[in-house]
């Protein structure tokens, strides 16, 4: 078997795929890498599915509104499934002074940048969801975001991928990078050794330890997140849901089921051989949350949960970014929980920065090494 490609990327989820697949429209060779058994295995089939702008830190914001506006109207149709793309819109909710405080900071910062967003009272915000209970006192809404199927998306993303001859190896875990004659060449797995003229490290809160096997270190760590799906509830509303601290999001599925998800706080975990399983503790939290925003949701059923690691980044910002120290590397990681809604600009991007050294959408702020001294 060739474990030779123009590119190697290390993970498999939408980042990965994406950029996978956005190389290999320009007739570049791909290998993925991916160590577990599944293609989308991490964070990006375990979050709530928001495609949103608003929230976000301002310097995500071109690459987010960029992709929104360029590639995920049309997404569907490229990748030949139903990604559920919908754009109806997102309240980020507030239920005191304090959090409507917040939100018109991020509001104002985001306005500045372009973004058709702002701050709405509680009338306003039961014209647009009458479902809400009566302890939200204001918003803040962006009609432009919306939200879509992480699973279908990741896996169209991988599909169309393998249809233009990118090779996607599951199973394969990635235990450190080495250089040859100061250019890194070679991904190590367990079991095999994989050369590439350029390398994309995309695996998430693991990136850290592969990279640091050629000296980089970027401050990322894990945070635990849970999801819950209710079972098919009659429509209720279209939008994306989110709250002034992020610890609540959600949206009602095509179909017709909740997925509901957020921070509980609660930092126990339980682990079933490699994978990270739901608490009863967190999930009963985040339910007794639920239930403050959405009385009529009070009996509804849970059919399922899930939880996963999210890949913290120190500034709350992903790396995405050439590194000039080791030639041949490439970062896309520390996405913090907002990986999904602006994976395909950032991997269109990415595509570009790896194949063409310029890219559409300027990324200089996401250059690893902003983190290095500047003394």
């Amino acid at each position: 078997m060739n474990n030779k490609a123009d590119v190697v990327i290390v993970g498999g989820g939408i980042i990965g795929c994406a950029t996978a697949y956005y190389l290999a429209k320009k007739n570049i060779s791909v290998i993925v890498l991916e160590g577990s058994d599944y293609i989308g295995n991490g964070g990006s089939s375990r979050n709530g599915g928001g495609v949103r702008q608003s929230g976000r830190d301002p310097r995500e914001l071109p690459v987010v509104m960029w992709g929104i506006k360029n590639l995920w109207p049309t997404l569907s149709e490229e990748l030949g499934v139903d990604v559920e793309y919908t754009q109806n819109g997102n309240l980020r909710l507030g239920k005191t002074e304090k959090h409507l405080q917040i939100l018109t900071e991020l509001t104002n910062k985001a306005k500045a940048c372009g973004l058709d967003v702002k701050m709405i009272d509680s009338n306003e915000v039961k014209k647009i969801n009458p479902h809400l209970s009566e302890e939200v006192i204001g918003a803040s809404w962006c009609p432009t975001d919306g939200h879509a199927n992480t699973l279908t998306a990741t896996l169209g993303y991988y599909k169309k991928a393998r249809e233009l001859g990118v090779r996607f190896i599951t199973g394969e875990k990635v235990i450190k990078l080495k250089t040859i004659k100061g250019k890194l060449r070679q991904v190590i797995t367990e079991n095999n050794v994989y050369e590439g003229d350029k390398v994309l490290v995309a695996s998430g809160f693991e990136s850290r330890e592969i990279t640091k096997t050629v000296g980089i270190d970027v401050p990322i760590h894990k945070l635990k997140m849970e999801c819950l799906v209710t079972e098919i509830q009659p429509p209720m509303f279209k939008q994306m849901l989110g709250t002034a601290e992020a610890d609540f999001y959600g949206h009602q599925t095509k179909h017709g089921s909740f997925v509901f998800g957020g921070s509980t706080g609660f930092e126990g975990f339980e682990v079933d051989g490699d994978t990270l399983i739901s608490n009863s503790i967190g999930a009963s939290c985040t339910c007794r949350g639920i239930m403050k925003y959405f009385p009529e949701l009070s009996n509804a059923k849970i059919v399922r949960t899930w939880t996963g690691w999210i890949d913290e980044c120190a500034d709350k910002i992903p790396v995405m970014s050439k590194v000039d120290e080791v030639e041949g590397l490439y970062l896309a990681c520390g996405f913090t929980g907002h990986g999904f809604g602006i994976a395909p600009g950032a991997a269109y991007n990415l595509a570009e920065l790896i194949a063409d050294g310029k890219t559409t959408v300027d990324l200089s702020e996401f250059r690893y090494d902003r983190f290095k001294s500047k003394i």
